[in-house]
Parts: structure tokens; sequence; C-alpha cells
């Protein structure tokens, strides 16, 4: 096939950008942190609720998304399901606005609208993915991938600096990271810059994404939604019937599934360790972030070009062995010694940011997790484009995002309990070792070639 037009695949990378303040500024940074401390009666409170929510979330994508793979795949559209699924996130992101501080009356508002924008945002992203074999030959599809994820991150990275310089306020002072009110003549004492932050995702979303519904090309619609309902349930069914036909998929999902658990518990806990072991607030922990952003675009972009060269499952093992290493470095890491036998000088607070060695150390792996998370997920998921029956494409991207939420609650439920029993961080932390060394050890034996998937 030749490869679509410029303008078309601007169109599609920049829905990444348009999403990623979902994960940046409100899953991670900022609003989720918000919530606990502030919406809520209590950290511990905020954070279990927040929790609860997120996985309420992540049980809906897992029952329905391969289901409405399927049908899409029927209908063959995919714009009319992004726009649809598109307004589930505009919405629930406006909603978060209306989480006051202190007012209890909105903490079960605010939950749901979080579990609405974030099914809002998976499964409209099932469908913008399954748009990548039109727009580019099977050579390029890691190139495409990578560079839909680097500029997700860079969107990450640019909405993130603009909620840190212009509305997140510290709630002792009022004043921004550059030491001026929020913006738009929001109020500090209210929390309204961090609560803009649900509106600010929103409009991000419209107006990003309208390249994509303007310049990308979709596919031409084969059924009506009632016969496309029909004939995707029945056709999911059968593929979960007959999965010993997909054994090679099977595998490469279930090995996404563990090292992903990894990845989102790695992360999860990653700003939680590191209040922990060295104090940090939330500038660290934004400034943190940045970092991590920018090493995670140019990592997407890196193994976007070393996924068509080398093949997708070289990037992906090569991804979870420095994921691997830089977890176990970590867990050398406290707050009085490196490497777990270097004694370290404890930072002086009036250092500056990362003024201690062990936290410059934290900080450099850090960078290379950034590296390493951006081409992981990238070349997962230009290998499933290339083992997939291109005629089930939708489908089986559903069962891609059943992979990632199954059991999603795994990786960060495994590390509490392990915090719990032993009271210590670091002993949670060290289970992630094993996600990242069993999902390597799966994905090594997936068939890339996508022969053995292909009809």
């Amino acid at each position: 096939m030749t490869q679509a037009p410029r303008r078309a695949i601007f169109g599609w990378v920049l829905f990444d950008w348009a999403c990623q303040p979902v994960a940046t500024l409100i899953t991670t940074f900022i609003y989720a942190p918000y919530f606990a401390s502030a919406v809520a009666s209590n950290p511990a409170e905020g954070q279990a609720l927040w929790g609860f929510a997120a996985a309420a979330a992540g049980i809906v994508i897992g029952l329905t998304s391969p289901f409405l793979g399927a049908i899409a795949d029927a209908t063959g559209a995919r714009k009319p399901w992004i726009a649809a699924f598109g307004a589930l996130l505009v919405i629930g992101s406006l909603g978060l606005w209306f989480g006051r501080p202190g007012d209890q009356g909105t903490i079960l508002f605010v939950l749901v609208c979080f579990s609405v924008l974030t099914i809002g945002t998976e499964f409209a992203t099932v469908f913008n993915n399954a748009m990548m074999p039109s727009l580019v030959p099977p050579n390029k599809i890691g190139w495409l991938s990578g560079l839909g994820w680097a500029t997700g991150y860079l969107g990450g990275l640019v909405s993130l600096a603009f909620a840190l310089l212009f509305l997140s306020t510290n709630p002792k002072t009022g004043l921004t990271l550059i030491g001026t009110p929020p913006a738009f003549g929001l109020d500090a004492t209210a929390r309204e810059g961090d609560r803009f932050i649900g509106p600010l995702t929103a409009i991000w979303f419209m107006v990003f994404v309208l390249p994509m519904f303007l310049f990308t090309p979709d596919n031409a619609r084969a059924l009506k939604l009632g016969p496309a309902i029909k004939q995707g349930v029945s056709t999911m069914l059968a593929t979960l019937r007959e999965v010993r036909q997909h054994k090679n998929i099977a595998a490469f999902l279930l090995a996404n599934m563990i090292y992903t658990d990894g990845l989102v518990a790695l992360f999860a806990f990653g700003g939680i360790y590191a209040a922990g072991t060295f104090g940090w607030g939330a500038i660290q922990l934004g400034v943190f972030g940045i970092l991590l952003t920018i090493t995670g675009t140019a990592g997407a972009l890196i193994g976007g070009k070393l996924d068509d060269r080398l093949g997708a499952k070289p990037v992906i093992l090569g991804s979870l062995f420095i994921l691997l290493v830089s977890c176990i470095a970590i867990l050398s890491i406290d707050r009085d010694r490196i490497f777990f036998v270097i004694p370290a000088t404890p930072g002086d607070p009036h250092a500056g940011l990362f003024g201690s060695v062990s936290e410059k150390l934290y900080v450099a792996i850090g960078l290379f997790i950034g590296i390493a998370a951006g081409p992981l997920q990238a070349a997962s998921r230009a290998l499933l484009v290339r083992l997939a029956p291109q005629r089930q494409l939708a489908q089986f991207f559903g069962l891609f995002a059943l992979s990632e939420k199954l059991t999603s609650f795994m990786g960060p439920f495994l590390v509490a309990t392990v915090t719990a029993l032993t009271l210590n961080q670091k002993a949670g932390v060290s289970v992630l070792v094993l996600f990242f060394i069993v999902g390597g050890v799966l994905i090594s034996r997936v068939v890339s070639d996508g022969s053995a998937a292909r009809p």
C-alpha cells in the first residue's frame, strides 16, 4: 500500500497529543493528588477512593472493549466511535471542576466523572489505534506508533508545564511555580487552579482532536449499527472460543498484560516512593514528571525507528531489560545510601531541587525509565498490528485493551500488600522486578513475524 498524505498522518498522530493530559494532568501529577489531599477527608481515604474509581473503570473497559472492537470492525468506520467516546472524555473532564476542597458532597460526583472520562479515553484510543494500517505500509508501522507515542509525551510535557506555571498552586502560598497567582482570575483559596485541570483537559482534547476528524481518512461504512452489533458480538465470542488458533497473539497479550501491570505500578508508586524516601513535594514531583516526559518523547521516537529496523520484539525486550535494571537500581537508593552499600550525605533542605547525591541518582534512573517506557508501549502497539488479522484489527485492539486492564490492579495490589505486611516501601516496590522478568520471558516466546496469526 502507499502511505497516506502527510496531513492524514499528522491528524492521526495528534490524537495522542489530544489525549495525553488525561494521564499526565488528571491521573498522575495534578488532579489526583489534589483530590486525595484536598477534596477527600484525608489522603489515605482519597487515594483509596480514587483507586476504586480507577478499578471500576478498568473492569468496564476490560469486559466490554473486545466486543466494542468487534462491532467497530463490522461497521467499518472508526471515527463515529472516537467521537462518541471522546464526548465521554470531555463530559467527565468538565465535571472535575466541581470537586471543591473539603466538600464531601462532591466526592461521588467527581469519582463518577473520573470513571467516565477514563472509559471514554480508553475506548476512543482502541478505535484510533485500529486506523494505523490504513495510513502507512507495514514496514513503517513502528515509526508511526513511535511518532504517536512521542507526540503524546510531548503533549503531556507542554500541558504539565503550562499547568505548573500558570494554574496549579502551592496550598500554603496560593502561588504557582513561577510565584504568581493562578491565571484567568482563578481563586487560589478555592483551589480553582487545580480544579481547572479538568476543563483544560476537555478543551485541549476538543481542539487537538479536530485534525484527525478533518484530515485522516476513515474506513468505508460496512454494516449498520444493529446488524454490526449482532455480528460483532458473534465474532468476538467465536474468537474467544477459538483462541487456540491464535496462540501467538494470546502469548503476546499475556506478556503485555504482565509487563504493563509492572509499568503501571512503577509509575504509580515511583512518586510515592520518592516522597517517602526523600520527602519530595508537588514541585519536585512535577519537575521530575517533566523530565520523564522529555526522555519518554525521545525514547518513543528512537524506539519507533529501531522497531522498523530490528522489529518490535527486540525493542520490547530491550525496554524490559532497562526497566528491570532501573527498578533494581531504584531499590538500591536510600536517603543516606546508594547502590545498597555506598554511604551518601543526605540532602540539605536549602540546597534546591534534588540537592543530595541520592536524589540526583534517583532522577537519573527515572530518566532511563522514561526512555524505556515510550518504546515499550509504542512497540507493543506496533507488534499487535503485525500479528493480528487485518480484518479483525479493532477487535484485537479491544483484546489488547483487555490485556492491559484486566489485571491492572495486580501490580498496585501486590505492592500495597507487601508494603503493608512488611511496613517497608522498598520491599513493596521490589515485587515489580518479577513483572518485568516474567513479561520478558513470555514475550521472548512470541513469533514476531506475524505468520502464526494471519488468516
